[in-house]
């Protein structure tokens, strides 16, 4: 049986197909697994700011379509594009053992961001990212840049930029590590809810690719994946508003850190919730959100 597998054609999106590529073909060599690119609407407009455009569902729609009809058989995302509600006919299999979910920063010529001047410029795409930092050093001058990886540390060097933010996991997949300069843990910065994991979507019909690829399920990386997911639907999983959440397993225990801010940055609130039902979690800490927004 030859099963195609459906991606986006950036460098990091390449990576990441042709890692569960290569795991179904040692797990299953009776089988052939074969990659089909697929331009979404996220790759025509990437010179354009994400706030000047519908966002939700920008990287998938069109690897969606095809799934649906039966053009491939599954597909590779980056869980923290795909919104908090599917299309009807698909869904989600089992997720993934996840990678590193920090972000990270690349810094022109600076160790760390405590030691860059006053007024450094940072890029980045992201108004999570951009309060967080804001909210360490209120000094920083923060600019737009998107692009693929590679597409953002050369408008870096080209633009002067003292450094950007991107995921560690992105970078650990592309044999980048080495470009890595500072690590910033969740009390500095929470992650998008789902970074650092690997989506696989199915048609919901197509039993035979389910049983497939949910061999390869990891129990620790669904239950704070499915947390944070679960929080991101119940805060509305907008698009242009600052919102992120992790999930730490401690033994049967999830420990959840949220946060969530206005489109213009002037509020910023944050929670933690631990318990052992990812589902009751995500609902504690957006609970504890809400009430914080209230008495602001």
């Amino acid at each position: 049986m030859v099963y195609k597998i459906g991606t986006r054609g950036s460098k990091l999106a390449l990576a990441q197909a042709e890692s569960v590529q290569k795991k179904l073909m040692k797990r299953f060599p009776e089988h052939d697994f074969e990659l089909a690119i697929v331009k979404t609407a996220g790759d025509k407009f990437m010179d354009v700011s994400l706030k000047k455009i519908e966002a939700k569902g920008i990287f998938i729609r069109e690897i969606e379509e095809r799934l649906l009809d039966g053009t491939i058989d599954l597909a590779v995302h980056s869980m923290k594009d795909m919104p908090s509600e599917l299309p009807e006919g698909l869904v989600l299999t089992r997720t993934w053992k996840r990678e590193d979910p920090r972000d990270v920063l690349i810094l022109r010529d600076r160790p760390s961001l405590a030691e860059l001047p006053g007024g450094a410029v940072i890029g980045t795409g992201s108004l999570r990212r951009k309060y967080q930092l804001l909210r360490i050093r209120p000094d920083l001058r923060i600019v737009d840049i998107r692009g693929n990886v590679e597409t953002r540390i050369r408008k870096m060097e080209e633009q002067r930029l003292d450094g950007i933010v991107l995921a560690a996991a992105g970078l650990n997949r592309l044999n980048m590590k080495n470009r890595i300069t500072q690590y910033l843990n969740f009390d500095e910065m929470v992650p998008a809810p789902a970074q650092g994991a690997i989506a696989v979507e199915i048609a919901e019909h197509r039993k035979d690719v389910a049983v497939l690829l949910n061999e390869f399920g990891d129990e620790t990386s669904m239950r704070a994946v499915a947390a944070e997911r679960h929080f991101l639907a119940l805060m509305g999983g907008g698009c242009h508003v600052p919102v992120g959440a992790v999930g730490i397993i401690d033994g049967e225990e999830i420990c959840l850190r949220v946060m969530y801010g206005e489109e213009t940055g002037e509020r910023l609130v944050f929670a933690d919730a631990v318990g052992k039902d990812s589902i009751a979690v995500a609902e504690e800490a957006a609970g504890k959100l809400r009430m914080q927004w209230q008495n602001q």
